[in-house]
């Protein structure tokens, strides 16, 4: 008899619940003919959002150009466009110090590998993008996590770090604008990291795929041009600034001390070439990403989409009787909170799975994200102004019967139930 087939003793430690149970939960919902609203993910297209058409024209014009492998690193107008963005920041990058790949996480996933040994450290922000946590226990690494506690709005304790550091910490990694809670990070915050990087020759990798999303004041400033004495690795790409998650073109800039991290690099063009290269078709979008028009600048301003969906979010908070927020300066996302002197049991799993169950609402809750606490979750601001305020309302209703429930009332009843399936669901959308 066939044994069964076990998986890799890696994957115990690795979870992705942005698309987890409660998303699978979430397909069988609507295979039952519910409509959910899904606040999982930030994919723009799926809320009405559209890759700008100077973008799609540059990708039809040169499908014939499209057909071959390229160079490992991408087509070097890509590669020049982004180093020309740089410029603007100060900084003299040469096209052979950026690397285009198949969406940032495959570029996390490769600086990682080209950099871990079995038990090295990297030091991680809690709440990070879980997939950051996934790719260093993937690469046999140790993720070590930073507190970006809401009441300090989402912002490291550079002290904190420094003292999480020990020999075998290899890299810090930062997230700005920070995704879940939104977070912008202050010049002279990026400028302490920066030196404690340096201070301790760890590699700075600079999550700023949210870079041009900001609100109100908020300034975005990028960590490499602030690193001088190590070597500084930068993501960002057209998924969420341009709305073209689907074309998955992601890029990584090397910077700073480059002389000692050779070998490094070698081992990255290793890796790069053994993929052969990446989507070759969505990377002449890049050139014109960067060449048209502003098109994300008005939705973070008054009357823009994701403004006004992200004060329908804040004035919904402020009614509350339950939630708290640390209000979000950049990215898409916010990351409420609620207020357990209210709810002394709250969990954030179990609040989840009755958002869906009940209101056909799909969040992620915040554990997912690596916080020791378990009374917050993530939603997309994506959404029009008028579906948060209703997901608000309906978030508000199943908080208070909670605390009612609490109090000895009834227990919360979830409405229009469908058998729950074990099975992993099939679909990956």
């Amino acid at each position: 008899m066939l044994q069964p087939f076990s998986q890799s003793e890696r994957i115990d430690q690795v979870r992705y619940d942005i698309r987890g149970p409660l998303n699978a939960r979430a397909l069988e919902l609507e295979a039952h003919g519910h409509k959910i609203i899904k606040l999982n993910i930030g994919n723009p297209a799926l809320f009405g959002f559209t890759t700008p058409a100077h973008m799609r024209e540059a990708i039809a014009a040169n499908l014939s150009n499209s057909e071959a492998y390229v160079h490992q690193q991408g087509i070097l107008p890509a590669r020049e466009a982004v180093a020309r963005s740089l410029e603007a920041r100060g900084m003299r990058v040469s096209p052979n110090q950026v690397y285009i790949g198949n969406g940032v996480s495959e570029l996390i996933d490769l600086t990682l590998r080209a950099l871990l040994n079995t038990g090295d450290e990297v030091l991680l922000p809690a709440p990070d993008y879980p997939l950051w946590t996934a790719a260093v226990h993937l690469n046999s690494g140790k993720p070590v996590y930073y507190d970006c506690m809401p009441e300090n709005n989402g912002l490291p304790d550079p002290a904190q770090i420094e003292a999480l550091i020990t020999k075998r910490t290899r890299a810090l990694v930062i997230i700005n604008p920070n995704n879940p809670n939104g977070a912008v990070y202050p010049k002279e915050l990026v400028e302490q990291l920066a030196q404690i990087a340096e201070r301790y020759g760890l590699i700075l990798m600079s999550d700023e795929i949210y870079e041009g999303l900001l609100f109100d004041d908020a300034k975005f400033h990028s960590a490499a041009p602030l690193v001088r004495d190590t070597l500084a690795i930068t993501f960002s790409g057209l998924s969420k600034v341009h709305r073209a998650c689907g074309y998955r073109v992601g890029w990584f800039t090397l910077s700073g001390a480059l002389k000692p991290a050779r070998d490094y690099i070698k081992a990255l063009d290793v890796l790069a070439a053994l993929r052969l290269c990446s989507n070759v078709a969505g990377q002449w979008a890049v050139p014109a990403a960067f060449d048209g028009i502003d098109t994300c600048t008005p939705l973070c301003q008054p009357g823009g989409r994701l403004y006004e969906s992200r004060r329908a979010l804040l004035e919904g908070v402020a009614r509350s009787n339950y939630l708290t927020t640390a209000t979000p300066m950049g990215a898409m996302y916010a990351f409420p909170g609620v207020d357990t002197t209210r709810l002394h049991n709250f969990d954030d799993q179990v609040f989840a799975m009755t958002m869906l169950e009940r209101e056909h609402i799909l969040i992620v809750p915040g554990s997912s994200f690596n916080v020791r606490y378990r009374n917050h979750f993530r939603m997309t601001l994506l959404p029009e102004a008028p579906v948060i305020r209703k997901v608000l309302a309906a978030m508000e209703s199943v908080l208070a019967e909670q605390a009612g429930d609490l109090l000895g009332a009834r227990p919360l009843a979830l409405t229009n139930a469908v058998p729950f399936s074990a099975e992993p669901c099939a679909s990956f959308a």
